[in-house]
């Protein structure tokens, strides 16, 4: 046994969700945080939305106006040759760019991690200059009796890494940027090693076309330091162009075990493994030579954008791994791999 798609996916889709404004449409509904929180398994959705335009000819942008603490709209039209609309999710102006869709994150529920409860209404929205685009892709790490929320934040200034906190997913307390622009993929480890906390983040080095995890090292989950190269792109197959954390990293017996994406030259994202030291986290073990999980379903391969898989959470018991993931940009799937299965896959 490998890898066991769960037959009822996409378990989450955009007709699921009510959009947040009677003029918007949800597009998709994708990389979501994983917790458990009492009896019930809880995903706090990355819900993708674009305004509803009147005119075939026009394409709508929608953005956080922080000064007016709105939301705005602005009309491109689709025949101005200076307008690159190549991009699904962007349209690159002379005078900037912006994204087809804005973001927010949402809360949903379950009792048997298949069926969902989704609220009606964004859990986290855009509130500061730094979320104009919206708010991206979040991991849930416990650590004691609170839940931290790593997310990114978009807009003309970058991307930046945000902690936002909860104990109950009713009430939510943001603590500001903790990686500067442009970074992502911010993930935390479920404990201290030693006296510190650490995180798992992806700069960006455009100049040598780098995306690379990196890890690094906090006394308060606010000031990151001490930054070291963890893994990086491998040439000529599935992980050549970009790599980037994942899920929240699962202590095994064997080392933190970390379930990671990573794209090739054609944007192909595929999920992969890596296992790293128990007390020291920055020592590489050893990593899957091969995809653990790659677009190979239609809802996989079709969508938003397209051959696909992207996970931000997964769930740890039994010996086994339930991951939930993004497919195609558009849906929210669900599948479960043996821990056997995966430590199995990994190679020095």
């Amino acid at each position: 046994m490998s890898i066991a798609r769960c037959p009822y996916n996409p378990v989450i889709q955009p007709k699921d969700i009510k959009p947040s404004r009677d003029d918007f449409e949800v597009i998709g509904v994708f990389n979501a945080g994983v917790a458990r929180f009492h009896d019930r398994i809880l995903l706090l959705l990355r819900v993708a939305e674009r305004p509803l335009s009147k005119r075939s000819d026009v394409v709508l942008a929608a953005f956080y106006d922080a000064e007016s603490d709105s939301i705005t709209l602005k009309e491109f039209e689709k025949d101005d040759a200076e307008t690159d609309f190549s991009d699904p999710r962007l349209i690159v102006t002379a005078a900037g760019t912006y994204l087809t869709s804005i973001s927010h994150l949402r809360l949903a529920e379950s009792t048997n991690g298949i069926n969902f409860r989704i609220e009606p209404a964004p859990s986290l929205k855009p509130a500061n200059a730094y979320e104009t685009f919206g708010l991206e892709d979040p991991r849930i790490t416990l650590i004691g009796d609170t839940y931290y929320i790593t997310y990114v934040a978009v807009s003309s200034m970058g991307m930046t890494a945000c902690l936002a906190s909860t104990k109950d997913f009713v009430n939510f307390q943001r603590h500001g940027v903790i990686f500067c622009p442009d970074n992502k993929d911010v993930v935390l480890f479920p404990e201290k090693i030693g006296d510190k906390y650490y995180a798992l983040h992806r700069p960006v080095s455009p100049l040598f076309n780098n995306y690379q995890i990196w890890l690094a090292e906090s006394a308060d989950l606010l000031c990151w330091g001490n930054h070291r190269i963890l893994i990086g792109q491998r040439p000529n197959g599935w992980e050549d162009r970009k790599v980037g954390a994942g899920a929240v990293p699962v202590k095994t017996a064997h080392g933190w075990l970390e379930v990671y994406h990573a794209a090739d030259r054609n944007n192909r994202y595929c999920l992969g493994a890596v296992l790293l030291d128990t007390e020291q986290p920055w020592r590489v073990l050893a990593r899957t030579p091969k995809p653990i999980l790659e677009p190979d379903c239609d809802y996989e391969k079709k969508g938003f954008f397209g051959n696909t898989v992207f996970t931000c959470g997964l769930l740890y018991d039994d010996n086994k791994l339930g991951i939930y993931y993004g497919a195609a940009d558009t849906t929210i799937c669900y599948a479960e791999l043996p821990l056997e299965y995966v430590l199995a896959s990994l190679q020095p």
